[in-house]
């Protein structure tokens, strides 16, 4: 009996010890998402903005930047498929039917989005469009509880409101905001496709949380970066359409000569700010997956002062007292939110996962 004690002790020992690692793993795996997300999130939006700021006009161009860096995924996805190869003799490389036609309808989405994006940051300051794109938590709080069923409390009502509201102070002081140049009309248009691709935005992540878990399957590296390039091969798909039909290619090196930088610059502009959109596109989808749609959002949020100080150092924006009061009551929104999920979570008992091995 004591030897049996014994090996089951070691035993249970040997399984606390892979949960802590397992554990370990995930918090850095949802760290490495969420620097890329910051990284993305920050820059990508400010060197769109430059662009647009300095004679580019191409709204359609700019969108595809978003995901058309994804055949830059081949090379991990192969790696990835090489290491299981030797593993395994029948690796599962393929993604499920059910999550091919997910990407597929979500991708679609993700382009329309990415316009709606593009077209604000046209016409807003960045100071304005980061404050407007942060409600996209209230519309993922509303989504996620009907798709994924997420608990909806009193605190992320709280968040709602607050977040509504300080989008509704920039909208009724808009014109001290307007840049130099711009028509009531075009900053109007731009507010509001903003507000539409938050809206968008908070939509897509629920699904995508939802998709993966309908899905059933478990999650792995691969699973990730091949659903991601399905996603970004869609909307660069959705997004190639409209440019080829506008001939934004052939105006490429038109409107880089008459770029204010230079053609040089113009070049640069665009590689940097594809670099940089990739990654936020690599880390918002990463956070969904080894973490939650709303997880995402707080980050997302979380940005938006982050995103405020970058613009005002880099392009010189104005920070005017509404600004300043529709960013608190953001980050009241936030916290609010947070302190909400905090209290939830604790609440909860504690239950024990077991790591997952299986390969996808």
């Amino acid at each position: 009996m004591e030897i049996a004690a014994a090996v089951q002790g070691v035993g249970n020992h040997n399984m606390l010890n892979k949960l802590k690692i397992w554990i370990s793993m995930k918090a850095l795996i949802v760290l490495f998402n969420c620097i890329l997300l910051t990284i993305g999130q920050v820059s990508g939006p400010i060197l769109v903005r430059i662009y647009f700021l300095h004679g580019g006009k191409r709204k359609w161009l700019t969108s595809w930047l978003l995901t058309a860096g994804c055949p830059l995924l081949i090379l991990p996805i192969t790696i990835s498929f090489a290491k299981n190869r030797s593993k395994s003799s029948l690796p599962k490389f393929l993604v499920p039917p059910r999550l091919i036609a997910s990407s597929a309808f979500l991708g679609f989405l993700l382009g329309i989005d990415s316009y709606l994006y593009t077209f604000g940051m046209s016409y807003l300051p960045v100071s304005v469009s980061s404050l407007l794109g942060s409600i996209q938590l209230a519309f993922t709080s509303i989504f996620a509880y009907f798709i994924v069923k997420h608990k909806f409390t009193h605190y992320s009502i709280n968040a709602v409101v607050l977040m509504t509201f300080g989008s509704a102070i920039l909208g009724l002081h808009m014109n001290g905001d307007r840049p130099n140049g711009e028509s009531n009309a075009n900053y109007t248009l731009g507010f509001f496709m903003t507000i539409g691709g938050a809206a968008l935005h908070g939509f897509i992540m629920p699904a995508l949380e939802y998709a993966h878990k309908k899905a059933q399957v478990t999650l792995t590296f691969n699973l990730f970066l091949q659903v991601l390039l399905l996603i970004s091969m869609f909307a660069t798909m959705f997004c190639t359409i409209p440019m080829i039909i506008n001939k934004d290619f052939q105006a490429i090196p038109k409107e880089a000569a008459e770029f204010e930088l230079g053609p040089m610059k113009y070049y640069m502009i665009l590689a940097l700010a594809g670099v940089a959109l990739q990654c936020m596109m690599i880390g918002s989808t990463g956070v969904i997956f080894s973490s939650s749609s709303l997880f995402g959002g707080i980050v997302t949020s979380l940005l938006v002062p982050v995103q405020q100080i970058f613009s005002v150092i880099c392009l010189s924006e104005g920070f005017s007292g509404e600004k300043g009061m529709a960013l608190a009551m953001c980050l009241w929104g936030f916290a609010s939110y947070f302190y909400g999920e905090y209290k939830l979570n604790h609440k909860q008992p504690d239950i024990k996962h077991e790591p997952e091995h299986e390969e996808v």
